[in-house]
């Protein structure tokens, strides 16, 4: 089994905390939290061991889990690779792409692996169409959440949207062109809620909203592609698929057929991918198990988590 701890004992944290000491491929060492009163709250919730400085945590463990503040991720993660010890960094990877771009090049010179908590990769409904998502041309998501003051130390961007854009990162293989948006500090310092227009090589253009101070919670996302349109509710946990086919010569009489002004008729069909539950962070934290104990690249890598991270802040820039 993996020797594996948690740096950060926040809400994130305690989560992590947990679903390591379930899993079959961790033995859960303990944590280390610059807090004292965080230590104290989770040896007296959990009892899972404390210890007293980051290194020597680090020391004990063959994995560590970084679930520090954004502006943290760093320094922590560095001090992991250094000590030769795989990690975990809850997205994103980095508070700039200058610190992820190190961290790459430190993995590869302590020959250890990393991996990036873009947990929605993990989500059942997106894995239940992810391989039929086939060259997708236009994308839309939406992302809206309550306000809570957990995770405004931070532009909206890099707290919500980053889910979508590393989503829409691995199922559109091309580069990003260009990049506009617009966005509003509402209660925050930085912006609460903000739009952006992601244009790929290929054409693909992907429209994405991500708001922290909505009145409900939303998200979900669709895809448009070459007769076939998909979407995803990543909260509601369900997806659904219409395809369009050329109409066969005697269609049944319940048959949805559209006929377009040339007079080619296209039959509509409608499927419901079946949806697994899972706990998404317990299956990451186990596909990276996997990864390490069978030398295979991440799920989601270093360099992965930095294409969101880049285009997470091409989108902050433009605001």
């Amino acid at each position: 089994m993996i020797k594996a701890g948690v740096l950060g004992a926040g809400h994130l944290g305690k989560i992590h905390l947990k679903l390591l000491n379930q899993s079959k491929n961790y033995e859960l060492v303990g944590f280390y939290d610059e807090a004292p009163g965080a230590t104290e709250a989770i040896i007296k919730e959990f009892g899972f061991t404390p210890f007293q400085s980051l290194d020597a945590l680090i020391e004990a463990c063959d994995m560590v889990v970084v679930v520090t503040p954004t502006s943290r991720h760093y320094d922590c993660a560095e001090a992991v690779i250094k000590a030769g010890k795989h990690v975990f960094i809850e997205k994103p990877i980095a508070e700039t792409v200058e610190e992820a771009n190190l961290l790459i090049k430190l993995a590869a010179k302590h020959n250890v692996m990393g991996q990036v908590g873009h947990v929605e990769r993990f989500n059942p409904s997106f894995l239940a169409v992810h391989d039929i998502i086939d060259n997708p041309m236009f994308i839309e998501a939406h992302r809206l959440a309550e306000f809570n003051p957990r995770g405004t130390d931070v532009p909206v961007v890099l707290d919500l949207m980053i889910h979508d854009i590393d989503a829409i990162l691995s199922v559109v293989k091309s580069k990003v062109k260009h990049v506009s948006a617009s966005g509003v500090s509402v209660i925050s310092d930085t912006p609460d809620i903000a739009n952006a227009r992601i244009e790929f090589e290929n054409g693909c253009v992907a429209n994405l909203t991500a708001s922290r101070i909505s009145m409900k919670k939303m998200r979900k996302a669709r895809f448009f592609q070459r007769d076939a349109y998909i979407s995803v509710d990543y909260l509601e946990k369900k997806c659904e698929v219409v395809r369009m086919k050329d109409a066969p010569k005697n269609p049944d009489e319940f048959a949805m057929i559209l006929q377009n002004a040339e007079g080619l008729k296209k039959q509509i069909y409608f499927d419901n991918p079946e949806v697994s539950e899972n706990n998404a962070i317990l299956d990451e934290l186990d596909a990276f198990a996997n990864a390490i104990n069978n030398n295979t690249s991440p799920v989601v890598s270093l360099e992965q988590g930095k294409e969101a991270l880049r285009v997470a802040m091409m989108v902050i820039e433009d605001l």
